[in-house]
């Protein structure tokens, strides 16, 4: 097996052993992204959860998710090293995804075989037992996967571990194509041992069995892989040593001390200065960190980027898979030849960049999709158009004043007339047979009159791709397609039908038919009158159904989305892809893992934030709203940018050989401790005589002489 692995270094330039974490993510990613893909349908309609809660459910499991990799991390660098936790974490994971499979089978509890679990505690409890203990999984080995294959690089393959976060990259959303496409049809399935239903089992146990094939990957390359030694309690003494350092600057915070280079000099006294630097090379990170959440709350609001169709939803990670060998293998080295420095943090600026200008590419088709759509009611207005169902045309009277003509069989011209207050409807002139008229706010309604001058305010509900018939005869009437009864004089229920050419089937009660065919665009929306001169049973009787359109079909293709999607995944890839990078080589040897945390802790806050952001930006215009999430992502880009430009760039390795030097480190130490006590104790005194000011200089003067020896 090592000859084996020195011969793929040689021939591919890259260690065996990251095929196995590469592979291992994949399936993971196929695991967790499969699960997520039916989690609300299995709340919904497993559960028998509303909405509201459903929601509140998901948005919270996803946070978790992102929140455990501190543990993880703290967990991997500290006790058990990566390779052990990443093993006893997807264990835990594993049984999660177990539970979630058996709590979805509802033959469990099914006594009376109706199809319904008689016992919802049971699987409700069993489902949040399964979705705690993945949530423990995914998110303990999150930041473990990537930097334990960080690890299995030498110092000398920089190249080669970039390409690795590229592929790494890939990977996940290779596993998420292909989840989100198969589990949903998975779940469409029926199965069942007494009675037959949505096959959630079958869903979430797919996932579960990739979790195991992901363990098992894992560990069969466990004999290939650089395990790097856990360092003890890291976090613990990472806290104590900025403590420390706090408390020993607060404490001598006179002038009469002199000031450090950096703040966490101040631990010099107690902490070894390889855990020092150490530290200052994490803070420095974290710090650069501060606007991230920022970035991820306005990323996570692409989801509002328009409709998204089922086949809309899988353009995101096809781009991925397109655009991250594009970036590795053309556009990087291309920019390297014309000889501009590119570096991670000018990449994720350029990655902010390009996401705030999918939001622009938003805003910009928004305006014209709003040209098509029909004008609603705002404030306390509502509005009413007027169904004639008599044989001759009508004329409706609005308080004395406003005539508005209704032709036979259709609606008044003019379409929809708004009113933000009560009013007087009277029909063809006779006042004295009037009507009060009065409409709930931002509402829509449609006014029925019949041939006896009734009027009856029904609420045709507009949604794409809907039909509803108005029965104009004094006979009930059944419309095939889901449509179903219609009484004398009365509406449909709204029926929702795909796009294209649908046909529909109408019957009297004495078994006549007639077939109607009617061509639907994409976000259409029709009323088809069935008049009171409709002969059922002749060969044309489908003429004399009259069609009113309620709202015009969508003229806007579909792919005028594609550059947003391209624009936003394009973001994604420069800016996601390079911070796992950056996170990595930025790092301590004994805090890859944290750091790795720290960068999806940054996600979780944004996730935890983005309800917030979501009700704060609510504004009257879809396309305004756009336009407002790509002005903050442009002052966070630039926030951060200007971080950056302050940033400077280290080398972990270089810096904790440097210290590991043998050194006269402690007699050092116990010179500034001593000096330090001596001048508390002239502070104490109020000492300030000349020769303590002489006596400083010199110790000072020694201190800088040490320093530049080291350096």
């Amino acid at each position: 097996l090592l000859d084996l692995s020195v011969l793929c270094v040689d021939v591919c330039g890259y260690p065996l052993s990251i095929f196995f974490i590469v592979v291992n993510e994949f399936c993971e990613r196929f695991s967790y992204y499969g699960m997520r893909a039916v989690l609300v349908l299995y709340f919904r309609y497993f559960l028998k959860w509303d909405d509201d809660l459903a929601t509140s459910i998901y948005h919270t499991f996803i946070a978790l998710c992102y929140l455990t990799p501190i543990l993880g991390a703290i967990v991997a660098d500290s006790w058990l090293g990566k390779f052990k936790t990443i093993v006893y974490l997807s264990i835990v994971y594993t049984v999660g995804q177990v539970v979630m499979a058996v709590s979805a089978i509802h033959d469990i509890t099914d006594t009376d075989r109706d199809g319904t679990p008689d016992n919802m505690t049971f699987h409700v409890a069993m489902s949040m037992v399964g979705l705690f203990l993945i949530a423990l999984g995914t998110g303990g080995i999150k930041p473990c996967v990537a930097a334990f294959g960080g690890d299995q690089f030498e110092d000398h393959q920089e190249k080669q571990r970039s390409t690795f976060f590229s592929i790494f990259y890939l990977s996940i959303n290779a596993g998420s194509l292909l989840s989100t496409v198969i589990t949903p049809i998975l779940r469409g399935q029926e199965c069942g041992i007494h009675s037959q239903q949505k096959c959630y089992p079958l869903a979430f146990g797919v996932p579960a069995a990739l979790m195991v094939v992901a363990l098992i990957v894992f560990i069969m390359g466990s004999g290939m892989y650089n395990k790097t030694a856990p360092k003890g309690n890291i976090m613990l003494e990472v806290c104590k040593c900025i403590g420390f350092a706090i408390k020993n600057r607060f404490r001598h915070r006179s002038k009469t001390f002199p000031k450090r280079e950096h703040w966490m000099d101040w631990a010099n006294e107690k902490y070894d200065k390889l855990l020092v630097a150490q530290v200052k090379m994490v803070l420095k990170v974290l710090f650069l960190y501060i606007p991230l959440p920022m970035f991820w709350t306005l990323f996570d609001q692409q989801g509002i980027l328009m409709v998204q169709p089922d086949q809309m939803q899988t353009v995101n990670p096809i781009l991925i898979l397109a655009l991250v060998p594009i970036m590795d293998s053309l556009v990087y080295p291309l920019i390297k030849k014309c000889h501009l420095n590119f570096t991670p943090l000018k990449r994720m600026t350029v990655g902010m960049l390009i996401a705030a200008l999918a939001f622009v590419a938003a805003a910009l088709l928004q305006l014209q999709i709003d040209q098509t759509l029909p004008k609603l009611p705002k404030g306390v207005a509502g509005q009413v158009k007027f169904l004639n169902l008599n044989q001759a045309p009508l004329t409706v009277t609005i308080n004395g004043t406003a005539d508005v003509s209704v032709p036979a069989h259709q609606v008044n011209t003019g379409g929809y007339l708004t009113f933000d207050k009560p009013v007087r409807v009277v029909f063809n002139k006779n006042t004295s047979a009037g009507t009060d008229l009065t409409l709930m706010s931002q509402t829509r309604r449609t006014a029925l009159v019949s041939p006896t001058l009734d009027m009856n305010l029904v609420s045709l509900t507009l949604y794409l791709l809907i039909l509803t018939f108005v029965n104009g005869l004094g006979s009930p009437l059944n419309v095939t397609l889901g449509v179903g009864d219609i009484a004398p004089l009365s509406v449909s229920n709204y029926s929702l039908v795909p796009q294209g050419k649908a046909e529909f089937t109408i019957m009297n009660r004495g078994g006549a038919s007639c077939l109607y065919s009617k061509e639907l665009g994409f976000g259409s929306a029709f009323t088809l009158v069935i008049p009171s001169t409709f002969n059922i049973g002749s060969p044309d009787c489908w003429q004399a159904i009259q069609v009113v359109e309620d709202i015009k079909p969508n003229t806007i293709h579909m792919g005028w989305q594609i550059p947003q999607y391209f624009l936003m995944t394009a973001g994604e890839v420069v800016f996601s892809v390079t911070g796992l990078e950056f996170s990595y080589s930025q790092a301590p040897s004994n805090m890859k893992s944290v750091l790795q945390a720290g960068w999806l802790f940054t996600v979780a806050v944004g996730n935890i934030i983005v309800l917030i952001v979501a009700e704060a930006a609510q504004l009257p215009d879809q396309w305004a709203e756009y336009i407002l999430f790509a002005s903050l992502l442009v002052v966070v880009c630039i926030v951060f940018a200007v971080m950056s430009y302050f940033y400077t760039y280290t080398d972990p390795a270089e810096i904790e050989a440097q210290f590991r030097q043998p050194e006269h480190e402690p007699e050092e130490k116990k010179r500034d401790r001593v000096e330090m006590e001596r001048k508390d104790s002239d502070c104490s005194k109020g000492s300030k005589g000349s020769d303590k000011k002489k006596r400083d200089s010199v110790v000072e003067q020694h201190n800088q002489d040490v320093k530049q020896s080291k350096m």
